[in-house]
């Protein structure tokens, strides 16, 4: 029976010595999938960032009335360009007319009420230089002297308030722009304050968007600014709703002085000449800055992949290994990723088929 036992041992020994070698081969034999690797290197670039923006007129007025009246006459149309000073609208006059008359009278008649009183004045001051009568006669018609040139002064600031009130019935361009709609009608009545239209210069356009502070802060940094933080080093274009480039370039000219609590933004104004007055007020966009930097490290859109919104990449070590690891990109420019960090120099990342890749992975160089 010793002899039977001992004889099992070593059968199970010896199959299981089989199986190790036969695992090892198969091991051994195994292919190891061939993947195209990139270095990171560190690289002088040219950064485009983007910015919704909104585009505004250098001015935009609203025309409303200053009086009451009918709308007698429309001198232009809407969307018509006008000059500075041109007349645009006519309210009826009529009222403010009669009104004007009865001003001009009350002032004839407190000035000859006047004059008359300053006659009289003149002739108590003869009798009181030939002591007929007390002095005090005199000071009472000067009293009475000051007293209707005050009346006439009164008149007279009636007569101006009327010619101003009859000035508004003729609504005239503040400056030269184009005119937007305009929602009356000849014959309707307008109330004071009524919108009658809006006047818009677009020969030049303010073009208003945000920085978040961390954007801010890198581009003060780079020096992409001047030492104000509000005038930009260079000119910035202008992509329109169409994803087209505006052909004129424009200047960043001011900023405001403190972030939105709740956005964590700040607003910046760049300026842009429109003088084919393609740009209208309302219109969208996105301002392009364009920043040169130096020294970043560049990733390959293709070596990217997304886990739980977070970016990765494949690096792979000396025996080959590829393992997986989380960076956190600055910038997209183009089909690369500007690294911000967790990335170093002489990294090497698998270009391609990251997908095709489990992590602690072994494989091959492909050239």
């Amino acid at each position: 029976m010793y002899k039977s036992l001992l004889s099992i041992i070593v059968i199970v020994v010896a199959v299981t010595a089989c199986q190790t070698k036969a695992s090892e081969i198969n091991d051994n034999s195994k292919e190891v999938s061939a993947f195209p690797l990139v270095e990171l290197t560190q690289k002088d670039t040219v950064l485009q960032s983007n910015y919704v923006a909104a585009i505004n007129a250098r001015q935009n007025v609203e025309i409303r009335a200053k009086v009451s009246g009918y709308l007698e006459k429309i001198f232009v149309d809407e969307g018509k360009e006008v000059k500075q000073g041109e007349l645009l609208f006519q309210l009826n006059a009529k009222e403010f007319q009669i009104g004007l008359e009865k001003a001009r009278a009350a002032v004839a008649s407190a000035r000859a009420d006047a004059k008359a009183v300053e006659l009289e004045k003149a002739r108590v001051k003869l009798l009181v230089d030939k002591k007929i009568i007390s002095a005090s006669e005199y000071e009472l018609a000067d009293a009475k002297l000051k007293a209707a040139e005050a009346r006439v002064r009164e008149a007279q600031s009636v007569e101006e308030e009327v010619l101003t009130k009859l000035s508004y019935t003729q609504i005239r361009a503040p400056f030269s722009g184009i005119i937007d709609r305009i929602p009356l009608k000849l014959g309707s009545l307008v109330g004071e304050g009524a919108l009658l239209t809006t006047v818009s210069d677009i020969s030049g356009m303010h073009v208003y968007f945000n920085i978040s502070e961390n954007e801010y802060l890198q581009l003060v940094q780079s020096k992409a600014f001047k030492k104000d933080s509000s005038a930009f080093n260079g000119d910035v274009n202008l992509i329109l709703a169409d994803g087209s480039v505006y052909p004129h370039t424009g200047k960043i000219k001011a900023s405001e002085g403190e972030f939105d609590q709740g956005t964590g933004a700040i607003a910046f104004r760049a300026s842009f000449p429109n003088p084919e007055k393609i740009l209208k007020h309302g219109a969208t966009g996105k301002v392009q800055i364009t920043k040169h930097v130096s020294d970043v490290l560049l990733v390959p859109q293709k070596s990217v992949f997304e886990i739980q919104d977070k970016n990765y990449v494949f690096v792979v070590d000396k025996n080959q290994v590829a393992h997986m690891k989380n960076f956190v990109p600055a910038a997209r420019l183009g089909d690369c990723y500007v690294v911000q960090s967790g990335l170093n120099t002489s990294d090497r990342i698998v270009f391609e088929g990251a997908q095709n890749i489990r992590d602690g992975e072994r494989i091959a160089i492909a050239h």
